[in-house]
């Protein structure tokens, strides 16, 4: 034990340089950083919104908009069902959990029982002999629904908030709906609220007619129809379009979308994949000369009229857009349509000078803690609690320089958990040194008692450690925000607690004895 190999020795105190290359530019000014060599780590330490300032959002899902758009989507299913076969039926709607309907003629119900029998994997089917059915989803399906929900609802808003350059977003999942995005150094997020607020579902619908909205209606609108507002200002009132409620393609389909300008005005160029300009061509080719409104959230923002088959896969949504609003429409499409509608139900501010306190005071009381413990070991231990002190620097060192190589996010908890590494860093040296002290009273040579101290202890010192660290782990999993935050720091420094007392307190006793020889240790 007490021979350690150049090998060894050698790769120990390259790893300790190498992770101090990775702390120095945390500490270093921004003008000394700025002539830095570029071949060396330039990375500073994330630091979290309570550290940094900005903007904290929570978000909450409107699972109750999904339901009704499912529903929708399972009437309109049905009705294409039931039409292709010539099934005659009345007072199809949906309510509440189900679709239902009545046949016509009860003597089709094995018809629509065959009619139906696709959808019965999703859906459980109803049908009695009288004609009257009721269809809903699935229970296991709708968990199914929910986390694939959530799991693009996150996807997208992440995608969204990267496209508006915000550095070093945090996005989490809180509970069953609800979703946590933080972004430091964002005072004002009233942009990107808007932004996330947006479902961005797009589609294109053939129109049946428009009409001004003071206007009073004639006739009935047909049951494949429906009408929507739109957002063309040409007129005092907005108008109001009656187009058919079967998209002809939807923005599903798009790969690109980006803004532009045509004839000096800003428009928004889209393309869609193979797929949907197969379908976008078909749809222009068999309906030439009439109007085609290209819907975005239940509104029209445009209603041209198909002058040609548009073949190549691409085109321009024009409107009344400013330069802002179509480059915020061109992100909103790229990102994808969220499925669900978010609701902002919670926004807090940290203000950067909140944010520098947090840090002046994590400062202070680290630097406390360190004096204290310093002083601490060299009364009880003297030189080989400098030693020790020594150590516990380096342990800092390592600590500081893993989360800025891992691109970590250190947040007030986190360094509560640093500080706390402190005290469990010097907690191994006791044990060893408290070894060595007993091995010395019975008797045993400095150089076997040292031996014998650093055996003894190791093995104590990884066993209370590890436990430390499957909760830390733990932590980590289960927890969200502060608590990951504490975790983070917590695991690191139990790494680096356990390899400096380990190797690096061994390496500079052993040192300091093959130098010395002292025939007692100072202890």
């Amino acid at each position: 034990m007490v021979k350690i190999g150049l090998a060894t020795r050698l790769g120990t105190w390259l790893l300790c340089l190498f992770l101090a290359l990775w702390a120095l530019p945390t500490v270093l000014p921004s003008n000394v950083l700025a002539k830095w060599p570029s071949f060396l780590p330039s990375s500073k330490i994330n630091l979290g919104l309570d550290l940094r300032g900005g903007s904290q959002i929570l978000l909450e899902i409107d699972y109750a908009a999904v339901k009704r758009a499912r529903l929708n989507d399972l009437q309109n299913t049905v009705r294409r069902s039931l039409r292709e076969k010539q099934i005659g039926y009345v007072d199809l709607s949906s309510s509440g959990q189900s679709v239902t309907f009545k046949l016509l003629n009860p003597d089709q119900l094995d018809a629509a029982r065959a009619a139906l029998k696709p959808l019965q994997e999703t859906v459980e089917v109803s049908l009695d002999s009288k004609g009257t059915s009721s269809l809903s989803y699935r229970q296991d399906n709708e968990r199914q629904e929910k986390l694939h929900v959530m799991e693009q609802s996150i996807e997208i808003v992440r995608r969204r908030i990267d496209e508006t350059g915000t550095k070093e977003p945090s996005i989490q999942r809180q509970g069953d709906n609800r979703i946590l995005v933080q972004l430091p150094g964002v005072d004002s997020p009233e942009h990107i609220k808007s932004l996330l607020g947006k479902t961005a579902k797009l589609t294109f619908h053939l129109v049946e007619s428009v009409g001004n909205a003071a206007m009073p209606k004639q006739g009935v609108i047909a049951a494949d129809t429906m009408t929507v507002p739109g957002e063309e200002m040409d007129q005092q009132l907005p108008l109001e379009y009656q187009v058919q409620r079967q998209p002809l393609v939807d923005g599903a389909d798009l790969v690109d979308a980006r803004a532009t300008f045509q004839e000096g005005q800003p428009v928004v160029s889209f393309k869609f994949n193979p797929q949907g300009a197969r379908l976008f061509g078909q749809a222009t080719k068999e309906h030439t000369q009439r109007l085609m409104a290209i819907v975005l959230d239940n509104k029209v923002i445009s209603a041209p009229r198909i002058n040609e088959p548009i073949l190549a896969g691409s085109g321009i949504i024009s409107g009344n857009f400013t330069a802002q609003s179509a480059k915020d429409l061109s992100l909103l499409l790229r990102s994808g349509a969220l499925p669900a509608p978010l609701n902002v139900i919670e926004e807090r501010t940290v203000g950067p000078s909140l944010g520098a306190d947090s840090i002046s005071k994590g400062k202070l009381s680290g630097l406390i803690a360190l004096s204290l413990v310093a002083v601490f070991m060299l009364y009880f231990y003297r030189f080989f609690g400098l030693l020790a002190n020594v150590a516990l620097v380096i342990n800092l060192v390592l600590v500081v320089g893993l989360l800025a190589m891992l691109q970590a996010t250190l947040t007030l908890p986190g360094i509560a958990g640093i500080i706390l590494t402190i005290g469990m860093a010097v907690d191994a040296n006791i044990l060893i040194y408290e070894r060595i002290k007993e091995e010395v009273r019975r008797g045993r040579t400095p150089i076997a008692a040292i031996d014998a101290g650093f055996g003894g202890a190791t093995r104590t010192i990884i066993d209370s450690n590890l436990t430390t660290m499957i909760a830390a782990v733990f932590l980590f999993i289960m927890g969200s925000g502060p608590i990951r935050g504490f975790a983070v720091t917590l695991l690191f420094g139990i790494i680096t607690t356990v390899f400096c007392a380990v190797m690096v307190t061994r390496l500079l006793v052993l040192g300091w004895f093959r130098r010395a020889k002292p025939k007692a240790l100072p202890l």
